[in-house]
C-alpha cells in the first residue's frame, strides 16, 4: 500500500469568491468527507500538492491528511482542474475507516516483452491502464503486474486472466481486454492495399474483354 502526507488547514467560509481569493494566495480548496464525519471544508498548498500528484498515483494512494492537530487516512477523490491553464480547482478527500472497503483504481504494469514482439515483430497494445477493485484501505496494492513475456502475435490477456493478492474483488468486467499482440502497422497497411488492390485487376480485365 503507497501512503503520501500532506498538510492542510481547515476553513468556515465558503462560495466562489472565497476559493478565488484562496487560489490567489496559493492554495486550493477542498473537502474531506466520510461515512463518520460531516463534510469539512478544507485548503492545501498548491505548491505541495502539485509536488504531491507529480510522484503518486492519486486514485490509489492513501493520502495521509494532517487537518486540525489530527491525522486522517484519505483517498484523493476527485480533482477539478482549469480547463487550460495548469491549475487545479479543487480537490475532494474521502475519509477512511479500517475495516470499511473502498473502490479504487489499481494502475496496471506490464511485465516482460511478448513473445509475439520478440520473435515475429508484433506490437503490445496497452487497452486498459487500471482496474476498479474493492478493498479495504489496508490492503490497497500500489500496482497490479500483468505478465506479457508469454503472449505470442494475435494473442490477449482479459481481466479474468490477472491474479490478484487475497481480499481484493474486481469490479471491472472481466471479460474486458487488458492488451493484445497485434501485427505491425505497415504489415497491416500492406494486407489492406493488396485487398483494395484486386477489384482494380478484376476491372481492367472487363475492359479489355469488351474492347475485343
Amino acid at each position: 500500500m503507497a501512503t503520501a502526507s500532506l498538510g492542510a488547514e481547515m476553513r468556515s467560509d465558503t462560495g466562489k469568491g472565497v476559493a478565488r481569493k484562496l487560489r490567489a494566495a496559493g492554495r486550493v480548496p477542498g473537502v474531506v468527507y466520510g461515512h463518520a464525519r460531516d463534510a469539512q471544508s478544507l485548503s492545501v498548498n498548491a505548491r505541495e500538492l502539485d509536488k504531491l500528484l507529480s510522484h503518486i498515483a492519486a486514485g490509489s494512494t492513501v493520502v495521509e491528511l494532517s487537518l486540525g492537530g489530527a491525522t486522517t487516512k484519505t483517498l484523493i477523490r476527485e480533482i477539478q482542474r482549469h480547463p487550460f491553464k495548469k491549475v487545479i480547482l479543487h480537490i475532494d478527500f474521502q475519509e477512511l475507516v479500517a475495516g470499511e472497503k473502498v473502490t479504487v483504481d489499481i494502475p496496471l504494469v506490464f511485465v516482460g516483452v511478448p513473445e509475439g514482439v520478440r520473435l515475429s515483430g508484433a506490437l503490445l497494445e496497452q487497452i486498459m491502464h487500471s482496474i476498479s477493485v474493492l478493498a479495504d484501505p489496508s490492503n490497497i496494492p500500489n500496482h497490479i503486474d500483468v505478465d506479457v513475456s508469454h503472449l505470442a502475435m494475435g494473442h490477449s490477456l482479459h481481466v479474468r486472466d490477472l491474479t490478484l493478492p487475497g481480499g481484493i474483488e474486481v469490479l471491472s468486467d472481466e471479460d474486458a481486454t487488458m492488451c493484445a499482440v497485434i501485427a505491425p502497422r505497415a504489415a497491416i497497411e500492406a494486407v489492406a492495399a493488396e485487398g483494395a488492390a484486386e477489384p482494380e485487376l478484376i476491372a481492367k480485365g472487363k475492359a479489355d474483354e469488351d474492347a475485343k
